[in-house]
C-alpha cells in the first residue's frame, strides 16, 4: 500500500525511546501490552492436495569458500548457487550465480563459466556469514544491445575503496558489499570479456544481512517510470536488533534502494537517483530509498501478469517469516515490530501486542506469514531452522498454480503458495499459506531432504521467459524444473480418532533443519529426538510401508561405523516438560516398525532395546513403558515392560512365540505394546494382531489403586538401547526403525489394528 511519510517521525521517536531505555515498559498503563505472545501465528501452513513434479535440470560444480569459514553451514554445501533466471536478450540462456564466486550460464541444462567474479577482486570474501560472496547478478533489460550487467559481492572490511555513504562501525565480523557494473564487448559471447566499474560500496557492522538481491523490474517497458532502474535489497548488517538503523533515513541499511545505474547524480557520481523515488525531497533522507524498515530483505520479484505487483520475502529474527507487497514509501516496521507484533530485543523468545503508538505509526504489514514454532525442548532464542525464500507469482501453464505466489522455507525446503487474490496489504487478515507436495517424475511423493540428501536445503526459486518454475538447492548444487503438477489426497499417517492422544511421533522424514542430528516430532508435544553418535547418517533410504522413504538405523558399538553405539532419544535429568502428558498417565501405548539388520543380541548383552518412555526418576535405563527383548526364564522374548510408580517394581508381559519368528531378519514388522495402569493389563501386537503371552511377575508389582502413573515428567525417551544422555552402552539393537509413536492412552486392539492398516494403506 502507498503510505504518507508521516510515519518517519513517529517511528523514529518510538525507536529512540526503546533504544535509550530498552527495558522500559511501553508507553501505556495497560498491562496487556506486556503479555508475551508465544504463538504469533497460530495457523500453520495447510497441506495441499496440489503437488509439484520435479525433474532434475542441471548439476552445478562443487565449489568452496575462499577462506576459513566462520559458520559450518557455509562450508558444508556442495556449492552456494543462489538464483536461476534468464538473460533478457532472447537467447534463452539462464544465469546462475554461486556465492563462492562464479557466474554460470546454462544452455539446455549444460553449464559453463561466464564470469569468475572471485578472480576479478583481490579482496573478495565468501567465507564470513551465510550471505557473503558473489550474491547476485542482474542483467540490464537492454543487455543484448548495451552488454551491461550488474553484480554484488562482499569484500573484507578493510579493502580499499570509499564507502558511498558513511559505513557502519568496523568490527571483527564486518563485511563490505560492492555493486559493480560490467560491460561486455560481445553480449552474445559464452564468456565475459569487457570492462567494469564500481558504482556502490558500503561496509556493514556484521557478517550477516548485507546486500542481498539486486535486480531490474523486467515487467517495465521502455518509457515506464521503472524501466532500467536497479533495485538493491540492503539488509541491516545484523545490528538492527540493537539500533535504529532500519528506520534511520540517512543510511542505506535495512532498506530497499532504487537507483538509475546509467545516471550520475548520486553523491559519488557513479549512478543516478530517480526523481520519482518517494524520499527524494525528504530532509535528511537518502533519495535512493524506496522502502524501509527491514531486517533481511532476501528475495523480491514482480508479478509478470496482473498489476505487476512487487513481492518481497523477508527473513525474520526468531519468530516471523513474511511476504510483503512492496510499494514506494512502505515501512515494514523493523525493529519496532516483527510482522504484525511488537519486537523487544531484551527477550527474543516472544513478541508482544502493538502499543497504540505502534498501531498508529503507519507500518505496512505482511500479506502472508508463518512463524517458527521452535521445538519444545529447543532454546527459544536459538536458531530453529527457518528462513523464508521469496518466490514468484506463477503465470505459466502448470495446472492449478496460475495466479499463485510460490515461495518456500529455504532452510527446511518446504514449498508454499498463497492465492494472489487473497494477498491484500490493506486487509486486517493475511492470505492463508498452503504447503505444496513434491513428487519425482516417477510419481513418488518426496520431501526436499529426499531430493537433496541433506536436512538443510538452502532452497531458492527461479524462472525463465516462458514462466517455467525452477527450484535449486545449495545442499547438493542441483536445479530442478517443475514439469507438471499432480493432485492427490494429503496422506494422514495417524488415525483421526487417535490423533489427540499422540504425544510424540517420529517418522524420520523430518530432520530438524537447524541441526539434522535431531528429528522433529510429528505428535502434539513438539519434542525433538536426538540421533546419538551417528547424527544425520542414521537416516537411511528405506521405508517400512507405502509412502515412507526413510528409516532410522541403530547400531551397537561393535557394528557401528563410528565405533560408538548408534541410538536415539530424549533426555532431561529434571524431567522433560514437553512429555508432561505422561504425568499420571492412566495408559500408554508404544508402537513402531522394526527390522533386524545385524547380529542380535550383540555379544556380551542378553537383551535388545527397542523403544520406550523413561520413568520420572530414571537414570536413562529405568522406564515407565518399554518395548524390548529380554531374557525370560532363560529365553529371549519380545516383551512389554512397564512401571506404574517411579520407585516401584516393574511388570513384564512376554510374548509366547519365538522372537525370531516375530522379528525375522531383514523384514519390516509393526509391533505395539499397551499399558493400562489402572487395571494392570498389558498387551503386545504384531502387524495389528494381538500376541499370546504371559505375565512374568506374580502378585501386584504395580500396587494398583485405580489411578495412573507417578505424577512426574518422564526424563525422556530411549530408542535402541539405554541412556539417551549418551552414557554407557546397554542392550543395543542392530536394527532399523520407522514411524515410532507414543500415546498417552492404552489403545484397544481394534485401535492398534486400525493404525496398522492406515500405514499399510499408505495413509
Amino acid at each position: 500500500m502507498r503510505t504518507t511519510r508521516s510515519w518517519v517521525g513517529a517511528a523514529a521517536a518510538l525507536l529512540l525511546a526503546a533504544t535509550l531505555n530498552p527495558l522500559a515498559s511501553p508507553a501505556t498503563a495497560d498491562d496487556h501490552f506486556d503479555t508475551p505472545i508465544t504463538d504469533p501465528i497460530p495457523q500453520d501452513p495447510v497441506p495441499s492436495t496440489l503437488g509439484l513434479v520435479l525433474e532434475e535440470y542441471a548439476q552445478l560444480p562443487a565449489s568452496t569458500p575462499n577462506g576459513p569459514v566462520t559458520d559450518g553451514r557455509i562450508g558444508s554445501r556442495h556449492n552456494r548457487i543462489n538464483y536461476v533466471g534468464e538473460l533478457p536478450d532472447g537467447s534463452g540462456r539462464l544465469q546462475v550465480p554461486d556465492l563462492n564466486g562464479t557466474l554460470y550460464l546454462l544452455e539446455d541444462g549444460q553449464q559453463h563459466v561466464y564470469l569468475d567474479v572471485k578472480q576479478r577482486f583481490p579482496h573478495f570474501l565468501s567465507w564470513r556469514g551465510l550471505g557473503s560472496g558473489f550474491g547476485f547478478a542482474a542483467f540490464h533489460p537492454e543487455f543484448g544491445e548495451n552488454g551491461k550487467l550488474y553484480t554484488v559481492h562482499t569484500e573484507v572490511p578493510t579493502a580499499p575503496g570509499e564507502s558511498t555513504y558513511p559505513p557502519q562501525r568496523l568490527t571483527s565480523s564486518s563485511v563490505t558489499s560492492v555493486v559493480t557494473e560490467w560491460t561486455a564487448d560481445d553480449p552474445s559471447a559464452d564468456t565475459f570479456a569487457g570492462t567494469s566499474r564500481e558504482i556502490f560500496r558500503f561496509r556493514f557492522g556484521g557478517q550477516i544481512h548485507a546486500i542481498q538481491q539486486i535486480d531490474f523490474n523486467h515487467t517495465a517497458a521502455p518509457g515506464d517510470e521503472d524501466y532500467g532502474l536497479l533495485y538493491l535489497a540492503v539488509g541491516d548488517g545484523g545490528i538492527g536488533v540493537s539500533s535504529d538503523v532500519p528506520q534511520d533515513m540517512s543510511t542505506p541499511s535495512g532498506k530497499i534502494l532504487r537507483i538509475d545505474p546509467l545516471g550520475d547524480n548520486s553523491p559519488n557520481g557513479q549512478y543516478g537517483i530517480p526523481e520519482t523515488n518517494p524520499f527524494v525531497d525528504e530532509p535528511g533522507a537518502l533519495g535512493e530509498i524506496y522502502a524501509v524498515g527491514m531486517r533481511d530483505p532476501h528475495r523480491f520479484s514482480w508479478d509478470v501478469g496482473g498489476e505487476h505487483r512487487m513481492f518481497l520475502g523477508h527473513i525474520g529474527q526468531h519468530a516471523v517469516e513474511a511476504v510483503y507487497d512492496v510499494d514506494a514509501g512502505d515501512n515494514f516496521g523493523w525493529p519496532v515490530i516483527e510482522g504484525r507484533l511488537a519486537y523487544r530485543n531484551e527477550n527474543q523468545c516472544y513478541l508482544y501486542p502493538l502499543t497504540d503508538e505502534m498501531a498508529q505509526a503507519g507500518y505496512d504489514y505482511p500479506v502472508a506469514s508463518y512463524d517458527h514454532d521452535p521445538p519444545a525442548n529447543w532454546p527459544c532464542n536459538s536458531d530453529s531452522g527457518h528462513a523464508i525464500s521469496g518466490g514468484l507469482v506463477h503465470r505459466g501453464d502448470l495446472s492449478g498454480l496460475k495466479g499463485k505466489y510460490v515461495f518456500g522455507d529455504l532452510v527446511e525446503g518446504r514449498v508454499f503458495y498463497t492465492d494472489l487474490e487473497e494477498m491484500d496489504d490493506d486487509a486486517a487478515t493475511e492470505a492463508p499459506i498452503h504447503e505444496l507436495a513434491l513428487y519425482d517424475t516417477d510419481g513418488t511423493r518426496m520431501r526436499m531432504p529426499d531430493f537433496v540428501g541433506d536436512g538443510r536445503i538452502d532452497l531458492r526459486f527461479g524462472t525463465d521467459s516462458e514462466n517455467n518454475l525452477y527450484l535449486l538447492a545449495k545442499g547438493n548444487g542441483k536445479i530442478w524444473k517443475v514439469v507438471d503438477t499432480k493432485r492427490a489426497p494429503v496422506p494422514k499417517e495417524i488415525e483421526p480418532g487417535l490423533a489427540d492422544d499422540l504425544v510424540a511421533a517420529y517418522d524420520f522424514e523430518h530432520p530438524f533443519a537447524a541441526n539434522d542430528a535431531y528429528e522433529e516430532d510429528q505428535g502434539s508435544s513438539g519434542t525433538l529426538l536426538q540421533l546419538i553418535n551417528g547424527g544425520e547418517r542414521m537416516r537411511v533410504d528405506d521405508g517400512a510401508y507405502p509412502g515412507s522413504n526413510n528409516a532410522l538405523q541403530i547400531h551397537s558399538a561393535a557394528e557401528s561405523p563410528t565405533g560408538q553405539a548408534w541410538k536415539a532419544g530424549v533426555w532431561d535429568a529434571d524431567g522433560e516438560e514437553s512429555l508432561s502428558a505422561f504425568d499420571g498417565a492412566k495408559g500408554i501405548t508404544v508402537m513402531g516398525w522394526f527390522k533386524m539388520t545385524g547380529t542380535n543380541p550383540t555379544a556380551g548383552y542378553n537383551a535388545i532395546g527397542l523403544a520406550g518412555v523413561l520413568s520420572g526418576n530414571s537414570d536413562g535405563h529405568g522406564v515407565r513403558a518399554l518395548l524390548e527383548l529380554i531374557q525370560v526364564n532363560g529365553e529371549l522374548r519380545l516383551v512389554a515392560l512397564g512401571r506404574r510408580i517411579d520407585t516401584g517394581a516393574s511388570q513384564t508381559f512376554a510374548a509366547s512365540e519365538d522372537w525370531r519368528d516375530l522379528l525375522p531378519q531383514d523384514e519390516w514388522v509393526h509391533i505395539a505394546a499397551t499399558f493400562d495402569y489402572t487395571t494392570g493389563e498389558m498387551a503386545l501386537y504384531r502387524n495389528g494382531e494381538a500376541l499370546d503371552g504371559f505375565y512374568t511377575n506374580a502378585g501386584d508389582p504395580w500396587q494398583l489403586d485405580g489411578s495412573g502413573t507417578s505424577p512426574t515428567d518422564p526424563r525422556g525417551i530411549k530408542i535402541g538401547g539405554s541412556f539417551p544422555q549418551n552414557g554407557t552402552e546397554r542392550n543395543p539393537c542392530n536394527c532399523r526403525m520407522d514411524t515410532l509413536m507414543f500415546f498417552d492412552t492404552d489403545l484397544s486392539g481394534s485401535e492398534v489394528a486400525r493404525q496398522y492398516r492406515r500405514l499399510t494403506r499408505g495413509g
